[in-house]
């Protein structure tokens, strides 16, 4: 875990992520990366400068099997308090909508009902799991789909709500947190979402993959044309 704690210490000094007397959240579906990141927070947070308390939060999202029990026991064993809040989007999306391209609205749904959480519990910054290469993906997904270089910042401050989302991760590749996830035999559920596996994004993790065959140093590339602010300005080191 040295690695991935590292990780997520440099990315906290580089963006401001925590200030102290914050109280995070973070996001948890049930997939590897969000419980990675659970667990990385909860070590985290026993030395990190900054003071923070912390929560984890599932959304339901109306589809079966989603058994969250392994979640809540990893939750106990590390002192997290955690929070499951019960919706029926996958109802609207899939049977009052018959949405032929979900994700997209699925995504702004989730976020929307996981940030009214947040108010509720008084929460000041919500964690979520996206790593390196999710941030890789959709700059290629923003240049193909939408003409445009653009990706998430690790820093976003939503003035409705009055919370910041970070992702601690930024600096972690998927293949890293694949291996831990592993080791540490998180409790990871399977989605249950029948569009898991067919998606633009996925698309894009097969074309990121092919042009590292090419190109073996590609992500690491990428990762630096990213950071670089003063040339493409695509992230900024302020929180």
């Amino acid at each position: 875990m040295k690695e991935i704690l590292g990780c997520i210490r440099r990315a906290d000094q580089d963006f401001g992520m925590i200030k102290a007397g914050d109280k995070v959240a973070v996001g948890v579906s049930g997939g590897k990366d969000s419980l990675l990141l659970l667990y990385a927070m909860a070590l985290y947070r026993k030395f990190c400068p900054e003071p923070f308390e912390l929560e984890a939060l599932t959304l339901t999202m109306g589809l079966e099997p989603f058994d969250v029990s392994g979640i809540r026991e990893l939750c106990e064993k590390l002192e997290v308090p955690y929070i499951v809040r019960e919706t029926e989007i996958a109802k609207v999306i899939f049977e009052e909508r018959k949405e032929k391209n979900p994700c997209s609205l699925c995504s702004k749904m989730r976020r929307g009902a996981l940030n009214e959480l947040c108010v509720e519990r008084g929460i000041t910054k919500l964690a979520l799991g996206h790593h390196r290469d999710d941030a890789e993906e959709t700059l290629l997904l923003s240049l193909f789909y939408e003409g445009r270089l653009h990706t998430f910042q690790p820093v976003t401050y939503l003035s409705r709500t009055g919370i910041t989302q970070i992702r601690p991760m930024l600096y972690v590749s998927e293949k890293d947190i694949i291996h831990h996830a592993r080791v540490l035999n998180l409790p990871v559920v399977k989605s249950p979402c029948p569009a898991d596996g067919y998606t633009k994004r996925q698309d894009m993790k097969e074309l990121l993959d092919y042009i590292c065959r090419k190109i073996p140093n590609a992500r690491e590339q990428m990762l630096s044309a990213l950071r670089n602010k003063e040339q493409y300005g695509l992230w900024d080191d302020r929180a």
